[in-house]
């Protein structure tokens, strides 16, 4: 059965073959529009875009495998059937060479036809998919799961319920590592977007000059780099939600174009004159205070009136220290994958609960996963907990090695940091693996560092 939305374009040069295919697929639903012959096919492709070409490999003009080649360089989802005579299939295997989907013989019947139709816009449907996952794959593997009973964090989520189903958009404000995107993707899990992609992206990682390019995509040639066209995150998330973490971040040179998207849904690729539209709810995060960047003439103050439509106070979790036994609890179960359970004793879990936790959520989560590493007979203590030394109780805080010593004095911070690398590497066996998560570095970056300073077991 036919989904309603879907726009074909089918391209021949005999007009009775057009009219049979568009009574044909208006019947079952589809929005078709025709062109007889390459030129006005690639003229109609630069007014609109469709999710299907039918498109026929002899015409005047400008044939087939022109037409394949335009739409392949601009509008890389679109599925394009070629139809063909018994004499022509060697070229349309090249077709399919070129990104066609697949090809028809005339006379075809009518059942294969729309079942050839279905096929290929499942495959549009399941890339649009594919190109989504990678993005969620990105995120934490527990994002949809939100840990907290402490009153201000409830707060937030009673007000999360009230505001999901609906289309606003929404603003997420609070410390980092205080779980802005897992509010996000449950808004968005939520939602009356739920069934379409859920895409992120992070503001402050991509450099200024290519924020543009990864939000609206890019022509071929629009830049040195840009060897084919790419789509931009509203187009891969279109009907969904789009997350903008750190919108504070944004250049004031593009904040006018996110603005004129907000209010119209409508965007340019990098290098391109075309107008092309994207429905997608917004969501941004931000650990700034944007009116004061808007003071400071930083951040646009319609542009921030657009964004937080409402706005989400996330409390750090020096104010939810309630929630710390739970959350810790959390990410034992979730995160530390081992055949026994590991627990945590009183003393430690009473530190815990006492440290303020500048670095909030994700703080947490670093120490309970590095202390669950190196603790003894599954079996967390104070002494497996990487918080600042003045925080141990009187009389359990470690001796002072070589290196505490070193801190502070007139020693090199290479010095410092072989004796660091040294003494995790010795402390896990010379478990390189399991010292690089330690030492919050990657692996490379370890034997790196090890041939760097000529460290060996000893």
């Amino acid at each position: 059965m036919a989904q309603q939305g879907i726009s074909i374009l089918a391209v021949d040069d005999e007009d009775s073959f057009l009219d049979l295919i568009k009574t044909l697929l208006g019947h079952e639903g589809y929005a078709v529009e025709t062109a007889n012959d390459g030129v006005a096919a690639i003229n109609k492709l630069q007014i609109k875009g469709y999710d299907l070409v039918l498109l026929d490999m002899k015409m005047p003009r400008v044939d087939g495998m022109e037409v394949l080649k335009f739409i392949k360089d601009r509008y890389l989802d679109t599925q394009v059937i070629m139809l063909t005579g018994v004499a022509d299939i060697k070229r349309a295997v090249e077709c399919m060479q070129m990104g066609a989907y697949t090809y028809l013989t005339k006379p075809h019947p009518a059942e294969e036809l729309i079942a050839t139709i279905d096929r290929a816009l499942e495959r549009k449907r399941l890339t649009i998919e594919n190109k989504a996952l990678k993005s969620e794959l990105a995120r934490h593997a527990y994002a949809s799961e939100i840990v907290g009973q402490a009153p201000a964090f409830l707060e937030v989520l009673k007000l999360c319920t009230k505001v999901a189903p609906t289309d606003s958009a929404v603003l997420i404000q609070g410390p980092s590592g205080t779980g802005k995107e897992l509010v996000a993707s449950f808004l968005h899990k939520n939602s009356l977007h739920k069934d379409y992609p859920f895409v992120a992206l992070n503001c402050a990682s991509i450099p200024e000059t290519l924020i543009e390019s990864e939000l609206f995509g890019h022509e071929k040639g629009a830049f040195t780099d840009a060897i084919a066209t790419k789509q931009g995150l509203v187009e891969i998330a279109n009907g969904g939600t789009l997350f903008l973490d750190e919108i504070g971040e944004i250049s004031i040179i593009i904040q006018p174009k996110i603005l004129r998207f907000l209010q119209t849904g409508e965007y340019r690729r990098v290098g391109g004159n075309k107008n092309l539209h994207a429905d997608v709810r917004i969501i941004s995060a931000t650990n700034k205070n944007l009116r004061t960047e808007v003071a400071e003439t930083r951040f646009r103050e319609d542009l921030l009136y657009r964004l937080n439509v409402i706005t989400l106070n996330m409390p750090p979790l020096r104010e939810r220290k309630e929630d710390i036994p739970l959350l810790v609890d959390h990410f034992l179960k979730k995160r530390v994958r081992t055949k026994e359970p590991i627990r945590i004793d009183t003393k430690a879990m009473d530190l815990l609960t006492k440290y303020e936790w500048p670095g909030n959520v994700r703080e947490l989560e670093n120490v309970i996963e590095r202390a669950a590493i190196l603790c003894q007979n599954n079996a967390i203590r104070i002494d497996d907990l990487a918080l600042p030394i003045g925080m141990r109780p009187a009389g359990e805080q470690r001796a002072a090695g070589s290196g505490d010593q070193m801190v502070g004095s007139a020693v090199t911070l290479r010095d410092i940091e072989i004796k660091h690398i040294h003494g995790v590497l010795k402390m896990v066996g010379w478990n390189k693996s399991m010292a690089s998560k330690v030492l919050g570095i990657s692996l490379k970056t370890l034997y790196t560092k090890i041939q760097q300073y000529n460290l060996e077991e000893k």
